[in-house]
């Protein structure tokens, strides 16, 4: 039954990709993210039901009468800068085989991250986008965080099997970056009802992760959190959502899993702690002998014996930051942390033109938010390996989207008000769209 209403579903829906082709954004967000073929058991389980959006989305974009341009910015730049060098490195890895299969994954997210880019152009569109991320993977995040509840923490909060995210470490870091898009969409939203759906969905996504019995998780909740609680626009509604969490955490988790996060503490003691360690020192040598690192899946027994301390001890490696050291080498890291960096300057950007302005005031949340999800993936991403999520990337391209919508990236020129309103939801009726006001950069 599952089967075929995911199938009707997206047959359904791709008739309407060729005269909107946004809406193809949207369920390829949605298959991407929430993987709904993964919770069947039949034909429709390994239906490349992602695929065919793509294509379809891609076909009615280039027969649209849209405009076809890229927004290039710096942040747009040295992604495609990344992208080429990871081809590279692709070229010359340890492993060819293991390496062009991962390579096919990524270039397929990046290609849908860049084509986001050029088919969102409105901020109705944008947020429905950000609506459909959150319920995909909020879907795990309330069904973790209820079954996290009713079992009393005895169990593992995991991910849908086959996907980027399918254990728990990496199921922790994907609800950590989904809590603040959710805080987002309760900031702009008008009905009391659904705000309090978002509530809660965010205090059971928190509570899932830390079901998720992950360390790396916990770090990754504690930074967010933590950030949330700063960047927020009504600090004390969302200490209160936060002191809940923690509440209900503090009552429901059992001792094994208090003391497993003291482990933290005695990593020296702890086997999956130096199995890391020595991945990461395997990841330092390979890219210190070779500028292009070991490319995609480098981490395999015969590495570990020519290049690590203890060449038995053989482990996932478990850090964003040493998987793309490992397998790019330090150039492959240097353009990964300034792709970092360069967003979460656009990011301050946006919240300093923005925030003060009613009408862009959403901008301001967006970015401060986005913000808050990139923290939680640079701090629970130093103990997770998650480097190549699609998730991460879309929140950069979301963000230059976000920047041109409000008119951040129009330097140089006035914005007028009506070009913004061209961003936001309908005018209500009595709008003066005659009135010419506007706003020095």
């Amino acid at each position: 039954m599952r089967d075929i209403l995911v199938t009707a579903i997206v047959l359904g829906v791709l008739p309407f990709i060729f005269r909107r082709p946004w809406v193809g954004i949207l369920l390829w967000c949605w298959l991407g993210y929430m993987n709904p073929h993964r919770q069947a058991w039949g034909f429709a389980y390994d239906m490349p039901f992602a695929m065919i959006t793509a294509l379809v989305t891609i076909t009615a974009f280039v027969f649209s009468k849209e405009q076809k341009s890229m927004i290039w910015t710096r942040e747009t730049v040295l992604l495609v800068l990344f992208i080429g060098w990871m081809f590279i490195t692709t070229v010359f890895a340890f492993y060819p085989d293991l390496a062009w299969v991962q390579w096919n994954t990524v270039w397929k997210i990046q290609l849908m991250v860049f084509l986001t880019a050029m088919i969102i152009r409105e901020r109705r569109h944008l947020h429905w986008m950000i609506w459909v991320i959150a319920l995909s993977l909020g879907y795990y995040g309330v069904k973790g965080g209820i079954f996290t509840i009713v079992h009393g923490g005895q169990f593992r909060v995991q991910g849908p099997t086959g996907t980027f995210f399918g254990g728990n470490n990496e199921m922790a870091l994907v609800l950590a970056m989904l809590v603040p898009l959710i805080r987002y969409l309760h900031l702009q939203e008008p009905r009391k009802w659904v705000r309090l759906g978002l509530a809660s969905a965010m205090v059971l996504s928190g509570i899932a992760a830390i079901g998720s019995q992950s360390r790396g998780g916990l770090l990754a909740m504690a930074a967010m959190g933590l950030f949330l609680w700063l960047k927020s626009r009504h600090k004390l509604i969302t200490g209160i959502y936060i002191v809940l969490a923690v509440g209900i955490i503090h009552a429901v988790m059992p001792q094994e899993w208090y003391d497993r996060m003291y482990t933290i503490k005695t990593y020296q003691e702890d086997d999956s702690a130096l199995g890391r360690i020595n991945a990461w020192h395997t990841a330092f040598n390979v890219a210190k002998d070779r500028i292009t690192g070991g490319g995609y899946n480098m981490f395999q027994a015969p590495t570990f014996r020519h290049y690590a301390p203890d060449p038995f001890r053989i482990h996932d490696v478990h850090s964003i930051y040493f998987e793309v050291l490992g397998e790019h080498g330090f150039i492959g890291l240097a353009l990964f942390l300034l792709l970092a960096l360069f967003t979460w300057r656009r990011a301050s950007q946006v919240i300093n033109q923005c925030k003060n302005d009613p009408e862009r005031k959403w901008a301001a949340d967006l970015a401060a938010m986005i913000q808050v999800s990139l923290v939680g993936f640079g701090a629970g991403g130093a103990f997770l390996g998650l480097a190549y999520f699609d998730l991460t990337y879309h929140l950069m391209i979301i963000l230059v989207i976000v920047a041109k919508l409000a008119g951040v990236l129009d330097r140089g020129r006035p914005v007028a008000q009506e070009d913004r309103a061209e961003a936001s939801f309908p005018r209500p009726p009595g709008f003066n769209r005659q009135r010419q006001t506007w706003q020095g950069e």
